[in-house]
């Protein structure tokens, strides 16, 4: 009796142990590093949750990787079940006929339909629908932030519980905070790479656009362009309060308290936290100019149309969990990308967050006001031009803003006409 026991629950545990996966899921992404790590955590949640779904992620290292491997991919047919894709990439792969229009799987579940508009933040919405339809789904999003050193307004006899706001009070902040200081090397308010997610915050704020509403023609010659780049002409050239550095230099600058103020994505702080911090870190929204408009980035995740209608769903699923406000708020908290919902700030993952960074709820309030990158292919292209021959020149002095401006407008001009 005792051997016929021990058979049945070693049966047992094996048939609990061996599940039956009814659909693997291929996952492209390009996320590494802790990035990776608090993914993977979310998938093997995911998969452990749902035993007749397998999440098979693959990390392509980067978005340069994933973007030609996808492209590769679709030229010979074998694109994954489901990837992140930037605007810029979108609207390519929906005239390819590639993607899956989510609007059908959407429509299934009343509930989840009214949400996109009483609880997902519509710039995420907005973002992901093309011509009507929702082509992809808000997956890591971010926004920018603005990172001060709180030890250096309190050596000032500055108050560190109020932040520079405007352009005008942190160019301000800046210049105070550049000095020599013996021994050692000399204080600057702070430094910066070339951004084109900056120059396009800037660039809205001061009031102008970065394209017309149909996206055939660049609207960033203009005044408001000319403004945005003697900002950090002013800053560089004329204050010399702030340096231009390479890469991730400025964060680096950062941590080692040499500059008081580091612009960077919200994401920036998962790296920094890595390191020990040996000052009073604070954080807040960017300082903003005539109004508060900002730019998101990072990518959606979409769901390439293979025919598989049972897959498609099982995909399908996995979005809805990844983005449901428990989901969504803890990878908040393991990535620092933005919660996609309001109801996740009901959350403890959100709640614990704010507690330990009060200006927190300052870089979430970007969103009630932000924007989007422009949906198009050409864009991607040509954001890489703008860092290289406007952003990185201007800050050399090797050509000024205005014939930057123009050259840059000439060529988008040339890259749409093809």
């Amino acid at each position: 009796m005792k051997k016929i026991y021990i058979i049945v629950l070693t049966c047992t545990l094996l048939f609990s142990c061996t599940r039956r996966v009814d659909h693997e899921i291929v996952f492209w992404h390009a996320l590494g590093g802790p990035l990776g790590d608090a993914l993977m955590e979310m998938i093997y949640q995911f998969n452990r949750e749902h035993p007749d779904i397998r999440i098979r992620a693959i990390s392509m290292g980067n978005y340069a990787a994933l973007s030609q491997k996808l492209m590769a991919s679709i030229q010979a047919g074998n694109q994954p079940d489901i990837a992140q894709v930037f605007e810029s990439w979108t609207a390519n792969l929906v005239r390819g006929g590639v993607l899956l229009a989510l609007d059908n799987l959407i429509d299934e579940d009343p509930v989840f339909r009214a949400s996109l508009t009483e609880d997902f933040f519509p710039v995420f919405i907005e973002s992901v629908t093309l011509d009507g339809k929702i082509w992809s789904f808000p997956f890591n999003k971010s926004v920018r932030v603005m990172y001060y050193n709180k030890d250096t307004f309190f050596r000032n006899d500055v108050d560190w519980t109020s932040p520079p706001r405007t352009w005008e009070e942190y160019l301000t902040l800046c210049k105070l905070f550049t000095y020599d200081r013996p021994g050692r090397l000399r204080q600057l308010g702070t430094s910066f790479h070339t951004d084109m997610l900056r120059f396009q915050n800037l660039l809205l704020q001061a009031g102008g656009e970065m394209m017309n509403e149909d996206l055939t023609r660049p609207m960033f010659n203009s005044p408001e362009g000319l403004e945005a780049l003697n900002f950090f002409v002013r800053l560089l050239h004329v204050d010399q309060s702030a340096e231009y550095v390479s890469g991730h230099e400025a964060q680096n600058r950062f941590l080692a308290q040499n500059i008081a103020f580091f612009e960077g994505s919200s994401v920036s702080y998962v790296f920094m936290r890595n390191t020990e911090i040996l000052f009073n870190l604070g954080i807040t929204a960017v300082p903003t100019f005539r109004n508060e408009r900002n730019v998101i980035s990072g990518t959606n995740i979409a769901i390439f149309d293979k025919g598989n209608d049972e897959k498609q769903r099982a995909a399908w699923k996995f979005i809805q969990w990844f983005t449901a406000p428990e989901q969504t708020a803890k990878f908040s908290a393991l990535t620092y990308y933005m919660p996609v919902r309001r109801s996740a700030f009901e959350q403890h993952y959100i709640q614990k967050m704010m507690e330990e960074h009060p200006g927190l709820i300052e870089v979430y309030r970007q969103l009630e006001y932000a924007t989007f990158e422009p949906q198009m292919l050409e864009w991607f292209e040509f954001r890489r031009y703008f860092e290289e021959f406007v952003l990185e020149r201007v800050f050399l002095q090797t050509v000024t803003p205005e014939e930057a401006l123009r050259q840059a407008e000439e060529r988008m001009v040339g890259i749409l006409s093809r």
